[in-house]
Formats: C-alpha cells, sequence, structure tokens
C-alpha cells in the first residue's frame, strides 16, 4: 500500500488499518532461561527401547584446552542437574574445587518423573504394595534397576567419552532417595563401575529391606568392596515418637537404616572400601540434598584452597 498516493479519508482509513493490526498481533512470549555452557543430548537406550536425554554441563575453562574432567553422573535430572550443576560450579570458583564436567540423566521420554524412576531405580518388585500409576492407563513398573544400570555403563559411558573430554577413570554417582538405591544396586552387584558414589537418604526400607538381604550376600560371596561411599541423610529423617520402627515406608526411621546398613558394611572390614556417613540435623528428606552433595564432593574432588 503506497500511502502517498491516498485522498486523506483513504489515509485515515490505512492508518487505521495498520494501528489495529498492530495491536492484534500476539505479544512475543518471554525468552526461556538457559545455563551457561550446557548441553541436551538425545540417547536410545538399545537394550530398553526407550529413549532419554542426558544433560551436559561443560566447566568454564572446557574450550581453553585439552584437559579431562572429572565426571558426576546425576540421576533424578530433571530436578537435580542444575543443582548439582550451580553448587560444583561455585565450589570450583569460591572453594578452589576441581572442575567437572556434569551428566544429567533424565526420566524416560513419555514417562512420568515417578513412574520412570520407580521402574528404573529400584531394584526389585515390591512383594507388598499399593502404590498408584501416575500414568493413567499405565500400571506401576518397579524393579528394573540392574537393566538401567547396564544402560548408564554400557551405553551412557561410551557416548560421554566418544563426545567429551571426561576421564572416565575419576566418575562419581549421585543419588538421592530411590536414586540412592539405584547407586546401592551399582556398589553390591559392579562396583568399580564408580570411583566414588554419593548416597543421600537411600530408601532403604523398600521392598521391606531388600537391600540389607543384598548386602549380606554380597558380603557371602566376597571379600573386598572396592569403593568410595559418602552417606548424607538429614536429622528429620527419623521415626515419629511413639512409632515402632519397621522395614515400611510408613514407619522406617531412615536415620537408623542408614546407621544400620553403614555399621554392616564397615563391620566385614573390606580392605578396599571407605565409607563416610553424616547426620544433617534440621534437615529433611526434601532440603538435604545440597548439605549431601556439597560434602559428598569434598569428600572426593581435590581443591587448592
Amino acid at each position: 500500500m503506497k500511502l502517498h498516493n491516498l485522498k486523506p479519508a483513504g489515509l485515515l482509513i490505512a492508518f487505521c488499518c495498520v494501528f489495529n493490526s498492530a495491536l492484534a498481533a500476539p505479544p512475543s512470549a518471554p525468552a526461556s532461561y538457559v545455563l551457561e555452557n550446557t548441553e541436551v543430548r538425545d540417547i536410545h537406550a538399545q537394550g530398553l527401547n526407550r529413549d532419554y536425554q542426558v544433560y551436559v554441563a561443560l566447566p568454564d575453562s572446557y574450550r581453553q584446552g585439552s584437559k579431562r574432567y572429572p565426571v558426576l553422573f546425576v540421576v533424578d535430572a530433571n530436578y537435580a542437574f542444575p543443582v548439582v550443576r550451580n553448587i560444583a560450579q561455585r565450589l570450583n570458583k569460591h572453594a578452589g574445587m576441581e572442575e567437572v564436567i556434569v551428566v544429567g540423566l533424565s526420566y524416560a521420554n513419555g514417562d512420568g518423573g515417578v513412574y520412570s524412576r520407580r521402574r528404573d531405580y529400584t531394584p526389585t518388585t515390591p512383594r507388598k504394595h499399593d502404590y498408584r500409576s501416575d500414568m493413567p492407563g499405565r500400571q506401576p513398573a518397579f524393579g528394573e534397576a540392574k537393566a538401567y544400570g547396564q544402560f548408564v555403563s554400557g551405553e551412557v559411558f561410551p557416548f560421554i567419552a566418544q563426545h567429551y573430554r571426561a576421564n572416565m577413570q575419576r566418575k562419581v554417582f549421585i543419588g538421592h532417595s530411590y536414586g540412592s538405591l539405584l547407586g546401592l544396586q551399582f556398589l553390591l552387584t559392579e562396583p568399580r563401575t564408580f570411583e566414588h558414589y554419593i548416597l543421600g537418604s537411600p530408601s532403604l526400607w523398600y521392598d521391606a529391606g531388600v537391600m540389607f538381604d543384598r548386602e549380606q550376600a554380597y558380603a557371602a560371596s566376597h571379600k573386598d568392596l572396592p569403593a568410595s561411599v559418602f552417606f548424607g541423610i538429614g536429622g528429620l529423617e527419623r521415626l515419629a515418637p511413639g512409632k515402632k520402627r519397621s522395614r515400611s515406608e510408613e514407619d522406617a526411621d531412615m536415620v537408623a537404616d542408614l546407621r544400620e546398613f553403614d555399621g554392616k558394611l564397615k563391620a566385614h572390614k573390606f580392605p578396599n572400601l571407605k565409607t563416610r556417613l553424616r547426620v544433617f540435623e534440621d534437615e529433611d528428606h526434601a532440603s538435604v540434598y545440597p548439605f549431601v552433595l556439597t560434602h559428598g564432593l569434598r569428600a572426593y574432588l581435590k581443591s587448592s584452597k
């Protein structure tokens, strides 16, 4: 439309059309906040026939040389990845801790978070349960920790080693709650899968305490457990006064369970097992994760301060 050829009435009409068109245009959506030096990669789990993503955070110095970095593998990445990435970065910048690559392991594409983690992180199908699925039309699934662990070690590890300068001789597992059950699955089957384990508030009550049985079975057939483990838990994760402790979710004393489990590991006097346990008073199951993470990293990573 050539406005200079219009008469005054036509010019007014044209102006109104342009003005109304501008008002009718939808406003552009606000930009999303993006974490610097992070990438998202798609990966198909061949053995599981499911699709996942890995979230990768690279250290600030990554583009500046050929150094290989320790690598933190973080489950429950949908919430834990940014927490781990930011705390690790802050410990480097303000406490002199060495830089790391952080690899977050997502829930399965198309699955609800609760559904995915129940299936992938648990060692067994609980003998008694009344769990409901968070996915309409699908029954809850459990007990695929072994298969999921094989996906991590057999497919995710080679993928990270191929695409990034990760020091695969310095791998750290980071889990919490059900995620720590997955860590114990590695620990009691293939402990050398990771060089260090950070296990927060493990759900040792799961399936009537099946991990206590697994620990006993491991000790009966092995003379060593070569691993470095940091256990952490909130001091408020105790059984309420007046209730009788049991190996059930409703009546579990998670602090007592973890002390008992750590004590059993230490009692075997495995020559190459190193465990530390820290109870963070005044913290509960929801709030303790950053404390476990910080102290767990300090138990393994080097610091210049």
